[in-house]
């Protein structure tokens, strides 16, 4: 057999190929309920989020369901039982949502105190047009993904930097996968976008302000609160 590439493993895949080989393997029936994520927290010796993501994957996958106040129940995949190589492709490449949002905290908070040192008009012009269409959109109970997207493109575009400016896109283009889709539906509403658009606006006003410092810490902020509202009480998610 001819030596193959090794690839290292995202820590949440990891976790999720183990509870997938339990669930195959009848450890956990089907229509069971799985351990709290807190308790797989504890006997998988991993982080709770690093969990969530795990668990998230597998509903991708159609391993399990997660019913909002209830828990997360195993599914009955007899009928694809026979190619489990081909279900997990498609988020195997991944990244994990909460994993991405803190390389984002150290990226574009230096990227916002750049900002603020090199910010011309048009920049600062172009980060308030972008809020306004996330509030008009938010107002519409859609989404405001692009104006998202457009905000935090305005804040790079100002560090005149392509590797800087290709890495955010980069960081987009992952928010847009199976994954980070399903967790944003459970936890995303008008009410957590509103909060939202205000931490927008105070990196906004500091970049507009040419404060580097307060640039920095307004988007580590916002960073911060985008982890609590992705790792908040499953009770606290939409219905699903």
């Amino acid at each position: 057999m001819p030596i193959q590439t090794v690839e290292p493993k995202r820590l949440y895949r990891q976790i999720a190929e183990q509870l997938r080989a339990l669930i195959v393997k009848g450890e956990f029936a089907v229509g069971a309920r799985l351990p709290a994520e807190r308790d797989l927290s504890k006997q998988l010796g991993v982080s709770r989020p690093s969990v969530r993501e795990a668990l998230i994957a597998l509903e991708v996958e159609g391993y399990v369901e997660v019913r909002t106040g209830s828990g997360v129940y195993v599914l009955d995949r007899k009928q694809r039982a026979s190619a489990p190589a081909a279900t997990p492709s498609s988020s195997s490449t991944e990244w994990g949502p909460l994993e991405l949002i803190r390389a984002r905290r150290v990226v574009e908070g230096e990227t916002a105190a750049i900002a603020a040192l090199q910010r011309k008009r048009r920049h600062v012009d172009a980060m308030t047009s972008a809020i306004e269409s996330m509030r008009d959109m938010a107002d519409r109970s859609v989404m405001p993904l692009e104006g998202d997207r457009a905000f935090h493109l305005a804040i790079v575009d100002a560090c005149d930097n392509v590797v800087l400016l290709e890495t955010v896109q980069g960081f987009w283009d992952s928010r847009k996968g199976p994954i980070f889709t399903r967790l944003g539906g459970y936890f995303e509403t008008v009410k957590s976008w509103r909060s939202a658009i205000a931490e927008h606006e105070a990196i906004r006003d500091a970049i507009a302000a040419r404060d580097a410092e307060a640039a920095r810490a307004a988007m580590h902020i916002h960073m911060d609160k985008s982890h609590q509202r992705f790792s908040a009480s499953w009770r606290r998610a939409k219905p699903g």
